[in-house]
């Protein structure tokens, strides 16, 4: 903790898919320092639990269809810990800096004059891939990497996809259900309807679950429960599973 009237820090903290033993070794070092945890709600509570007896925890997740944490009430608490001397450890599933809203929170600790640091971790593409046994990209397969997610803020235009069809590996965070808008949207930009998928859900936990399929059969692919990631790309098709 820090001495009486000096400002605290807060770390942006990627908590990985999960799996406890994919957190980086920086992050839990942080972690195991913080007085304040405030996690979202996707953080495993076994990464929660390795937070210091004494440090206060608090959940500011999101979900969909729940009572939701403005955002800015997480930077109003962030601000007024670090402003008290305290270690703040905002807690985030995956990386922080993809799908995690690290920018708002960057901006508003900027303003406010708050030390603060970024840690990256895991993403659910890469675990995913990982757990699967299949690259992200490869050198005669897929030599672009497209990060998609299938939610989106009110006033934002929907992705243009008309340039994903080509030496890409497709990566949508939260597809949602069913996927027959997402298939609609890659045959739209000419991926081809054989094209090999990867649904993984609960990534890098003992719960994941998994389905291989293609473009083509997405719409009637049965949904798997969020969180989820979809991978579209030939790089799938190395993988013995899928074939």
């Amino acid at each position: 903790m820090e001495e009486a009237g000096m400002k605290g820090k807060v770390y942006l903290i990627g908590a990985g898919p999960g799996d406890p033993e994919l957190l980086t070794i920086k992050a839990l070092r942080a972690l195991r320092a913080a007085d304040l945890v405030l996690h979202d709600e996707l953080a495993s509570k076994e990464i929660i639990a390795l937070a210091p007896p004494g440090a206060e925890i608090r959940n500011v997740g999101k979900r969909c269809g729940q009572k939701r944490v403005p955002q800015e009430s997480i930077h109003d608490q962030m601000i007024h810990a670090a402003n008290s001397g305290l270690a703040v450890a905002r807690l985030k599933a995956g990386d922080p800096l993809i799908y995690g809203r690290a920018g708002e929170e960057i901006e508003a600790l900027c303003v406010a004059g708050i030390d603060f640091e970024v840690i990256p971790g895991v993403t659910a593409a890469s675990a995913a891939a990982a757990a699967a046994k299949v690259p992200l990209t490869h050198r005669h397969l897929a030599s672009k990497l497209v990060f998609l997610t299938g939610h989106h803020c009110a006033e934002k235009e929907q992705p243009d996809w008309s340039s994903l069809a080509t030496d890409s590996t497709i990566i949508v965070y939260m597809p949602g259900a069913p996927y027959s808008y997402i298939a609609a949207e890659l045959r739209r930009a000419g991926v081809d309807k054989q094209t090999p998928c990867l649904i993984m859900s609960q990534v890098s936990k003992p719960e994941s679950q998994v389905r291989w399929t293609t473009v083509g059969q997405l719409p009637q692919t049965p949904p798997l429960p969020a969180p989820s990631v979809l991978l579209v790309g030939e790089v799938i098709s190395i993988s013995s599973s899928f074939r």
